[in-house]
């Protein structure tokens, strides 16, 4: 490979190996691009500027979860122009997980053709659309349509968001970044049960179309994904990307060269083979994490949290009766989300993952056994109003820390890049088939079961996910994406020597 000059028109002068290239670290405030202009900036501060498109894509998902809650008693008064029924009602609901597991097998492909950025780019658009129609709506046919574009385009979110975080934050603020897509979910959710309190169903559609819109005009601003431009052969637009994102710090340029080293012989218009793809698929960089993942999702999904979401004034009124307004309950449960949400982001800024995770699935589990255990043993019309409350408060607290974040973290950070797209769409598309499942059986299952039950099924999820994650979650705090993918690999050897 012919030396490459990666940093503007500075020289150098030691003789480089053969595909290696030599980097030199600048001063944080000096750093001097190609054309010649300076960031001021800190690498924070960027990684945070380009992670901030992606979080506003993901209030707008919040939002669109927790839309159903305001939008339904709306729809359902006396005096609405869109007049529905109980089973509608549960469509509109489910209708926007319907395309969810669609949209993140879509954005496997789309993240590997156009990129990360781009693809943030392209999956605003239709959640734009998506809301306007909402906004619009004469018929409940448009409320469907615009909530199933909406659904698409979370779904499209999911792996777009979290391999682009994962690729341009660094091991030290990645975990943190990552922590605050659920974050914004949270935030979402509080904001559109505010909205859809005090306003219209269809001015809080148009302010939901806000967010998505900030999307576009922040990405458009951030570079590509400098593994993934890696991973094409462009190698002057990755370095110039990678230390706009990372600065020039000893830990920045010792990663940016074992990228290098690893894809400095990739030819950008070599096409990988569904024979090379299959060969990657069966390597155990894939399927361990993949099964771990896999479970993952189906605890957090199975442990209720959507249902919660989605049907939270109605939860309210039946498991409180007349002791405290429902619209009140469901936002204080809002603002606990989301301060638990923030106390997520610091706890994985300064602690691990898999600790986090356990603690979290057993709280959940505890918690939402205590909520069945009283429903069940209370009398009918308790004075007890607060207890139900309490249970479901610390259920949310736990949840929040660790079952919401940590496998969304976890989805930008154990696959490899070869087929990082693949495996994060194949596990976010099985996390909204089973939020779909979950959202629309969860009515039905508080009808036929009753919901302390209900509530008790829930918790043996939380519980046995718990005792899962014991066993197989691995520690991936303060790991480069490069070491994380190494340890799979070690792993394997291992086994195939003693197999031997």
């Amino acid at each position: 490979m012919p030396e490459q000059n990666i940093e503007g028109d500075r020289k150098f002068d030691e003789p480089l190996s053969k595909g290696e290239q030599k980097i030199e670290p600048f001063e944080e405030d000096e750093l001097i691009f190609g054309n010649g202009t300076k960031k001021k900036f800190s690498p924070l501060w960027r990684q945070v500027w380009a992670a901030a498109g992606c979080i506003f894509a993901t209030i707008s998902a919040g939002m669109t979860s927790g839309y159903s809650a305001t939008l339904l008693p709306q729809l359902q008064a006396n005096d609405t122009e869109i007049v529905i029924t109980h089973d509608e009602a549960t469509w509109i609901a489910s209708m926007a997980a319907l395309p969810m597991a669609v949209g993140c097998l879509a954005a496997g492909y789309l993240i590997e053709l156009f990129g990360r950025r781009t693809s943030h780019l392209i999956l605003s658009v239709p959640f734009v659309v998506g809301w306007v129609m909402i906004s619009m709506a004469r018929t409940i046919v448009w409320i469907l349509i615009g909530r199933f574009f909406t659904g698409l385009c979370v779904g499209l979110l999911g792996p777009v968001g979290t391999v682009f975080i994962g690729e341009t934050s660094g091991p030290k603020y990645r975990g943190f970044l990552l922590a605050a897509i659920s974050l914004a979910i949270a935030i979402g959710i509080l904001l559109v049960h505010i909205i859809g309190t005090f306003l219209n169903w269809k001015v809080t559609a148009i302010i939901c179309a806000i967010f998505p819109l900030l999307c576009y005009i922040v990405v458009f601003f951030v570079p590509e994904s400098p593994s993934w431009l890696l991973s094409k052969g462009d190698i002057s637009r990755a370095t110039d990307a990678h230390f706009w994102l990372r600065g020039y710090d000893e830990e920045s340029i010792a990663e940016l060269k074992s990228l290098m080293k690893k894809y400095q012989n990739v030819d950008q218009q070599k096409k990988t083979t569904w024979r090379e793809t299959f060969e990657r698929i069966r390597q155990p960089t894939f399927w361990k994490p993949m099964g771990i993942l896999l479970v993952f999702f189906f605890t957090l999904q199975f442990s209720g949290v959507n249902t919660v979401a989605f049907y939270s004034v109605s939860i309210m009124k039946e498991t409180m009766g007349n002791g405290i307004n429902e619209y009140l309950a469901m936002i204080i449960l809002d603002i606990v989300r989301t301060i638990m949400s923030v106390l997520a982001c610091i706890l994985l800024r300064h602690s691990g993952k898999r600790p986090l995770s356990i603690y979290s699935a057993f709280g959940t589990a505890f918690s939402i056994f205590g909520l069945s255990a009283f429903l069940l043993l209370a009398p009918p019309n308790s004075s007890y109003a607060w207890v139900p409350l309490l249970f479901l408060i610390s259920y949310i607290c736990f949840v929040s820390v660790g079952l919401m974040p940590i496998p969304w973290c976890l989805t930008g950070e154990l696959f490899p890049l070869s087929v990082r797209g693949f495996g994060s769409g194949i596990s976010s598309a099985f996390n909204f088939l089973t939020f779909y499942v979950v959202v629309q059986t969860g009515p039905y299952m508080f009808r036929s079961f009753t919901t302390p039950v209900t509530f008790a099924i829930y918790g043996c999820v939380a519980l046995f996910g718990g005792i899962f994650l014991i066993f197989f979650l691995p520690e991936t705090r303060n790991k480069t994406l490069q070491e994380i993918e190494e340890t799979y690999m070690a792993s394997s050897r291992r086994k195939d020597k003693t197999n031997s």
